[in-house]
């Protein structure tokens, strides 16, 4: 009979942040465990539960007794397990003793390879009750806990200890050990709120009872939605338009969420003195240190209130409010001084002390970084026409608050709180923003630099951490990339692309290689990088919606203008809606066929006197005169248009391969036939690699 299983293991406080992983693994491998020993109904669906002193599961429908199967072990080929008279050979003998029954009782069976014997039974379905600890225990061992504790005397281990195992099977207990503990349909619910030991009655009834006698929501999601609604709320009630969600609030409430079993949400407030000290910083030490929600108005300013997570309710908050104010203030009080701290000492007056803070052993120190930086963001600015000495004053600047208390304390504002510096000590704005924004884009999509001068110290950061760390051999494998090599190529290609920067990615990577001493990178690291680099480039293109041999046709190719490979890749999904696009591309694709075969690119030029057939005068003639049309279009960038001029071939290619032999028997002319698909070939070539569309 199939029935509503719980599994429920009560723990101390598990730890918040592996909390949701832990319920997912859970849920997962006792429903494939259970599956595997033919245990689950047809309908049987899994509900994870998770607070902090417990994990599990509700399987809907389970049975109380596997079905009976029929088992069938494969012997000896018949060949192999009779002799020449039809007796029995050794191995089939063999065979039938360890099946435990006499020859009689096997079976002949046809298959690919002939003949064989089979053993065949039936075996009856075992209770749940003699699988059900083994199966728990399975699933407990496949949770991603990194180390596990013993308490008390006995052996068993778990990431905290256990007090209590739930097995219940509908109405009925499942008698099992688990982690040492005896089975029951007993737990127990809040820690402060619930008056001693719950009985669970039935299996189905596991949330409604928690919630009901033990003040407890069972389960993750349930109590997630709760919260956020009950955030809402409590902004609504602070300030018109008030609102908590700021940077990376959905981990926040997570953790949050891991940590109370019956969540209420209470508002504080703080000095508004605080807010004098920059709002990032308040911000992430509310967050970060006391899993405090701040709000900010309908304009985005600071609020001096703040809202958080009690895992209570009590009949009077104002102690529990009170006690939290009195904690946020040293927090906040810490923050203040180190601001005030800080903005003692110039940033331009920390710069020589970064001599003493190793960036890498092999590529010096932190001074020695943003001195190449300086270099290397003065010359992309000149490059593309940016203020060559804020470039390289911003560069000079950009680590310089790695010295000071607020980042020590708070690393992730590394960048944030230099522009605040930058700007207390009256540098340009200009400045002040490139050395926050240089860190941009932090994350995969994350924002781009803004102001030119931001866009030079960005690119020359991303470049001297990719050419020095790549280039003393330190290259990413598999999923492995500590010094984030693959998040700055990905920065370099988005601001070269999306800023539609007309910059040589090679020629940026060599300029950068050539800050560092003599000796210290490898000599290929440019070409290297590139190649990296477009490996990075090829998912950043498909997630901009470009089909995989749109991309291929351009990537291909190898290009060193990032700028260029969007509008190259527009002016190819235009070219393959023409009526010309598909021929065209089967014609490219043979035209480096017969190229290749022939054994590459011919040296000659195109000699109009040994275009002895009319379509080969007549393609030599169109290709001329599209030349000379495109090179203009190709020189300001209009490809789609380029594209467009090219389709016009199609007939002069169709004629020349309908009525021209390419691979004549006289060298000259098959020569001069290879010059001139190879001029046609570097047509289209100018744009992307056409043969690569597919149909």
């Amino acid at each position: 009979m199939a029935e509503p299983l719980l599994v429920e293991l009560l723990t101390e406080e598990l730890p918040p942040k592996a909390l949701s992983r832990l319920m997912e693994v859970f849920c997962r491998s006792l429903y494939e465990g259970l599956k595997e020993k033919n245990f689950l109904a047809a309908d049987a669906e899994s509900r994870p539960y998770a607070t902090p002193r417990r994990l599990a599961v509700v399987i809907s429908s389970v049975l109380e007794k596997q079905p009976d199967r029929l088992v069938e072990r494969k012997g000896p080929a018949v060949a192999a397990g009779l002799d020449a008279a039809g007796k029995p050979t050794a191995a089939l003998l063999g065979f039938a003793k360890s099946c435990g029954v006499d020859i009689k009782k096997l079976e002949k069976r046809a298959g690919e390879k002939g003949e064989y014997f089979v053993y065949c039974t039936k075996q009856k379905g075992e209770l749940l009750k003699r699988h059900l600890a083994a199966i728990v225990e399975a699933a407990l061992k496949k949770l991603p806990v990194p180390k596990l504790m013993r308490w008390g005397s006995g052996e068993a281990q778990f990431v905290r200890p256990v007090h209590g195992v739930v097995l219940l099977h509908g109405r009925n207990i499942i008698p099992g050990t688990v982690l040492g503990l005896k089975s029951s349909n007993k737990t127990r619910g809040h820690r402060f709120l619930s008056g001693g030991v719950i009985t669970i009655g039935h299996a189905k009834d596991y949330e409604k009872i928690l919630k009901q006698q033990g003040q407890v929501y069972a389960c993750f999601e349930t109590r997630r939605n709760a919260i956020t609604k009950a955030l809402d709320a409590a902004a609504k009630k602070q300030a018109p338009g008030a609102r908590w969600n700021l940077g990376k609030t959905a981990e926040l409430v997570d953790e949050v969420t891991s940590l109370v079993e019956h969540p209420v949400v209470l508002a504080g407030s703080f000095d508004k003195a605080f807010l004098e000290v920059p709002m990032e910083c308040l911000i992430i030490s509310m967050q970060q240190h006391q899993k405090y929600f701040p709000l900010v108005d309908a304009q985005g300013t600071l609020l001096p209130r703040f809202l958080f997570v009690s895992n209570m309710q009590a009949s009077s908050s104002k102690e529990i409010v009170h006690g939290n104010e009195r904690v946020l203030r040293a927090r906040l009080a810490d923050a203040k001084f180190f601001y005030d701290q800080d903005r003692k000492t110039k940033l331009a007056e920390r710069v020589e002390r970064l001599a003493n803070v190793v960036y890498h052993n092999k590529l010096g120190s932190q001074l020695e970084r943003v001195q190449r930086l300086g270099k290397t963001a003065g010359k992309i600015a000149q490059l593309i026409k940016a203020d060559m000495a804020y470039a390289e004053r911003a560069a000079r600047l950009c680590k310089a608050d790695l010295l000071t208390e607020m980042v020590g304390e708070f690393p992730e504002l590394q960048g944030t709180m230099g522009r605040y510096y930058a700007r207390h000590d009256y540098e340009p704005s200009e400045v002040a923003d490139a050395i926050e924004q240089h860190y941009f884009p932090r994350t995969a999509g994350g924002e781009l630099p803004k102001s030119p001068i931001a866009l030079c110290v960005a690119l020359a950061d991303k470049l001297d951490t990719l050419v020095g760390i790549y280039g003393i051999g330190l290259v990413p494998t598999g999923e492995k990339d500590p010094f984030g090599l693959r998040r700055a190529a990905l920065g370099i290609v988005r601001i070269l692309v999306e800023k539609s920067l007309p910059l040589d990615v090679v020629d940026l990577l060599s300029r950068a290689r050539s800050q560092f001493p003599n000796g210290v990178i490898a000599e290929g690291v440019a070409q290297d990088l590139h190649g990296f680099m477009l490996e990075r480039l090829k998912p950043y293109l498909k997630e901009k919606g470009f089909e995989p041999d749109e991309i291929d046709a351009v990537v291909s190719l190898a290009p060193t203008r990032l700028d260029q490979v969007l509008p190259r890749l527009k002016a190819i999904r235009e070219f393959r809606a023409l009526p010309a696009a598909q021929a065209l591309a089967v014609a490219n694709k043979r035209i480096r066929n017969i190229l290749r075969q022939a054994g590459g690119t011919p040296a000659a030029a195109v000699d109009a006197a040994l275009l002895i057939e009319a379509a080969e005068r007549q393609l030599s003639e169109a290709v001329q005169v599209l030349e000379g049309q495109v090179a203009p279009l190709l020189k300001s960038g209009n490809y789609t248009e380029t594209l467009k001029r090219l389709a016009g071939l199609r007939p002069a290619v169709d004629e020349f391969f309908d009525k021209v032999m390419v691979m004549a028997d006289d060298n000259m002319l098959r020569n001069n036939r290879l010059a001139l698909l190879n001029r046609l070939s570097k047509l289209f070539l100018n744009v992307a690699d056409i043969s690569r569309l597919q149909n």
